[in-house]
């Protein structure tokens, strides 16, 4: 039966990218300006599934990404979702958005744009409040959408909503409520914004392309691969040479790098509660794995990027260096990678 039901989903997988290529665009995608520094780098740091008022060591994470954040002059932070537990906001008059981002996130290097994906714990809750320009007034770093890009001249991020791609949220929710105003229905949904992030992506002429989501693409953790972002997403990115994919939703940090194409996949998803204790290897190449609570900073210029993960006492967990395959000449239009 599980083969059966792979089958199954793979086919309408595939009609889904069928329609996608064929569909017409809802609208492009907003996309928003943010200069680099004089010298043409960029530095910010990525945190994810965070939202808990300050508790499961969300405020010590916070306090170091603020001592990084003044070490490295970040430009801004992305956030990969889950930004409020257990379920999203109430409404735009929702105490937890002060409580678990306004008065936890304090330090002077975090006052600076936070760029955010939803997660399918805000799905839970009130998105459009999540959403409202409301929320910016009480707090103008919040800048939050479904889907859009951020351009930073060296690179465009792609941020991408995810949780509508997961099947189970619409067919088993159990006695979860999400919130799916704006979205459904689903088939219609995913195949706009599919068209629109190819059409997107196609234009790109920036060193660095880097797509932001919440839900895993692969993992090893608890959630593990999501089959639905293999199927439909991923060919997307891997068509138009992402060099990255970042999420969250795993709470853990982690780096993948894929067997078949130059595409490196992050989890940063150690923002607040942690400690899974769950480890299941997928097909491609594990490269870092840290069941634990921590952050990632990015620094890119127009020669190469670098990741770096901390823990949430600021320590140094790993690092990850790659040069820009575009500067070097090794990466085809169809986004893979030359052979020496």
């Amino acid at each position: 039966m599980a083969k059966g039901s792979d089958a199954m989903a793979a086919a309408a997988a595939l009609t889904l990218l069928a329609a996608a290529l064929c569909a017409p665009a809802a609208a492009e995608l907003t996309r928003m300006e943010h200069p680099a520094k004089n010298d043409g780098s960029l530095s910010l740091l990525v945190v994810g599934d965070w939202g808990r008022k300050g508790t499961y060591n969300q405020s010590r994470v916070a306090e170091q990404m603020g001592k990084v954040g003044e070490l490295l002059d970040i430009d801004f932070v992305i956030s990969t979702g889950d930004n409020f537990y257990e379920n999203g906001l109430t409404g735009t008059d929702d105490e937890a958005f002060e409580q678990s981002f306004t008065n936890i996130y304090t330090a002077k290097s975090l006052q600076k744009p936070w760029y955010l994906v939803l997660g399918n714990h805000d799905y839970r809750g009130d998105v459009l409040a999540q959403l409202s320009p409301v929320l910016q007034k009480i707090d103008n770093r919040f800048i939050c959408m479904r889907s859009f890009i951020v351009n930073a001249e060296i690179v465009d991020f792609f941020f991408v909503d995810t949780t509508p791609f997961q099947l189970k949220y619409w067919t088993h929710p159990k006695d979860d409520h999400y919130d799916w105003r704006g979205v459904a229905p689903r088939e219609k949904y995913l195949a706009n914004l599919l068209k629109d992030l190819d059409e997107a992506m196609k234009k790109s002429t920036a060193t660095w392309r880097v797509a932001v989501g919440h839900h895993t693409m692969r993992s090893v953790s608890d959630h593990g691969d999501t089959k639905e972002l293999l199927q439909l997403l991923l060919p997307v990115l891997q068509a138009n040479g992402v060099d990255f994919y970042i999420n969250g939703h795993d709470h853990c940090l982690e780096h993948i790098s894929s067997k078949n194409s130059p595409i490196q996949y992050f989890t940063s998803g150690g923002g607040s509660k942690a400690w899974r204790g769950v480890f299941q290897p997928n097909e491609d190449n594990l490269e870092f794995f840290y069941d634990g609570q921590g952050f990632m900073s990015l620094q890119l210029d127009h020669n190469q990027a670098e990741f770096t993960f901390y823990d949430v006492n600021g320590n140094v967990l790993y690092q990850y260096t790659r040069s820009s395959l575009r500067k070097t000449g090794h990466l085809q239009p169809s986004g893979y990678a030359t052979e020496e």
